[in-house]
């Protein structure tokens, strides 16, 4: 069970895959490997700074990222979930929109599906949640990652972002009730498919979408969109390395806009942050 009633739940970030747009490679193990015990201590080490979820994936969903076949993703996920549930009872959620992975992952110890494409991509993904009694994290992305441009374009002429991403989100939940899944979160989709512009207005007004009536997940680690508001004038946007102070002021952002899970590379500074706003709410 997610306990929501003491304040945001960080969500910790642990990729297995060898380009992911920040920490890829770090876990690999020569060609195609994934190093098992560091990956373990990696999750072990947030869970310890205050991670009650951690978010295992095995393809990156960076912009332009390469597909992998479902075998190669089961292969870099499913090992490390096993490991993972053996050492620790923490919330596992598995990062696919394939059902195929997913149920490999429910099997071997995860908990929760986080389906970038909202259950747009694969449409037995449901089914498998459904049998697996597993909770989901649905996303709006407009596009494929394969598809995708990084979110440097500063104004897409466009002015409902908001209103696409709660009709989006709309569509995915009644999929997911359709389907008997209780344990619904939604996820705006930082950086996918938007403008930097669309981003803030989205950040923005995160509250509008409380009103589709469950938790909202607020990934927005490292991402592009913030490196181009702190980018010098005319100078080069800063990587990711150096995004870290804007995620944070972006993530608290988040959170006093109603997000109730924080999705993050960085878990300890996240957990400050949240334990700040959650003693200002409730002195």
């Amino acid at each position: 069970m997610l306990d929501l009633s003491g304040g945001a739940v960080i969500m910790g970030i642990l990729n297995t895959t060898p380009d992911s747009f920040y920490d890829g490679g770090v876990l690999q193990a020569g060609p195609g490997g994934v190093d098992l015990e560091r990956a373990l201590a990696c999750a072990l080490g947030m869970i310890r700074e205050g991670a009650s979820i951690i978010d295992i994936g095995g393809e990156s969903s960076r912009p332009g990222a390469a597909k992998i076949s479902e075998q190669e993703e089961i292969a870099r996920t499913a090992p490390l979930i096993a490991l993972l549930r053996q050492r620790s009872d923490i919330l596992i959620s598995i990062d696919t929109y394939k059902a195929g992975v997913a149920e490999a992952a429910l099997q071997a110890g995860a908990h929760m599906v986080n389906d970038i494409s909202g259950f747009t991509f694969d449409g037995q993904l449901p089914a498998v949640c459904r049998k697996y009694r597993a909770g989901v994290v649905l996303m709006h992305t407009p596009v494929k990652p394969e598809s995708m441009q990084w979110s440097t374009v500063t104004n897409s002429g466009e002015v409902d972002i908001v209103e696409r991403v709660r009709l989006f989100l709309a569509r995915s939940i009644a999929v997911a009730e359709e389907h008997g899944i209780e344990g619904i979160v939604i996820d705006p989709g930082f950086g996918f498919g938007k403008s930097v512009t669309e981003n803030f207005r989205l950040l923005d007004q995160l509250d509008a979408l409380l009103s589709l009536g469950y938790p909202v997940l607020a990934g927005l680690s490292r991402k592009s969109f913030l490196g181009h508001a702190i980018s010098p004038p005319n100078g080069a946007i800063p990587p990711p390395s150096e995004r870290l102070a804007a995620t944070i002021a972006a993530q608290t952002i988040a959170l006093m806009r109603g997000a109730s899970i924080l999705r993050v590379h960085d878990v300890q500074a996240a957990t400050q942050s949240a334990a700040i706003i959650h003693a200002m709410q409730f002195p």
